[in-house]
């Protein structure tokens, strides 16, 4: 169960100066500093659409950006807090200290969590916050999952080693393959509207937020999978 207790930035200026603290106090080939590196990128390239107005309602988006930002940032300090963090991220927390896991699975890891589990629970407490519903934000919810594929696409490309070092019988090849960013955003949409419908609910909302949770970090998981030759 999710037992992190979240502290939400309070704006996407204090997000990237958090992420980028991190940066500067974690080693480079930490786990956590690899995603929050990609993170980070991708937090700076949506301040500068919210500034081009990019955005159908830029107030939203933000909302939405902080607070899906604040339960990444949560996540990460559950440790130094003594507390525990949602399953999705404790694989990455784990063997984030891994010489075995390469730096493309860190990182795709860390995406997995944050997009198939901290996504949907963030656009549920933006409605909220709001009081809109998620169809209202579907525009711009598209609109932050394009910058995050593009994000993704140039990961692999800057991760990925070699076309002489890889082949199509690579593990790793096989791995990050099995994995879309694409299918995961779908798939934290369809969560989100369905967490909306059961907001009401109690028990039923705690335990559909438990399973996607503990499935999500199945996945995660397995792309952490340690590979020989590193």
């Amino acid at each position: 169960m999710t037992t992190v207790r979240r502290t939400v930035p309070g704006d996407v200026d204090e997000v990237v100066a958090r992420m980028r603290a991190l940066d500067a106090a974690l080693p480079p080939h930490d786990g956590v500093a690899v995603f929050n590196r990609v993170y980070l990128s991708v937090t700076e390239e949506m301040r500068r659409l919210m500034s081009a107005g990019v955005f159908d309602d830029p107030h939203a988006a933000a909302e939405l950006d902080v607070r899906f930002a604040g339960r990444y940032l949560a996540a990460v300090g559950a440790e130094s807090s003594r507390r525990r963090a949602p399953a999705c991220w404790r694989p990455l927390l784990q063997l984030r200290g891994h010489r075995g896991v390469r730096p493309l699975q860190f990182a795709l890891a860390g995406i997995n969590a944050h997009i198939g589990h901290d996504l949907a629970l963030a656009l549920v407490d933006t409605c909220r916050a709001l009081d809109r519903e998620p169809l209202a934000m579907e525009r711009d919810f598209e609109r932050i999952g394009d910058v995050l594929v593009a994000i993704e696409e140039r990961v692999r490309e800057d991760l990925m080693p070699g076309p002489d070092l890889l082949d199509v019988a690579d593990p790793l090849t096989h791995l990050v393959g099995s994995w879309s960013l694409e299918r995961a955003r779908d798939a934290a949409w369809a969560a989100s509207r369905l967490l909306w419908s059961l907001r009401h609910t109690g028990e039923m909302y705690r335990e559909c937020v438990d399973r996607l949770d503990a499935g999500v970090g199945l996945v995660g998981r397995f792309l952490l999978t340690p590979l020989a030759g590193r």
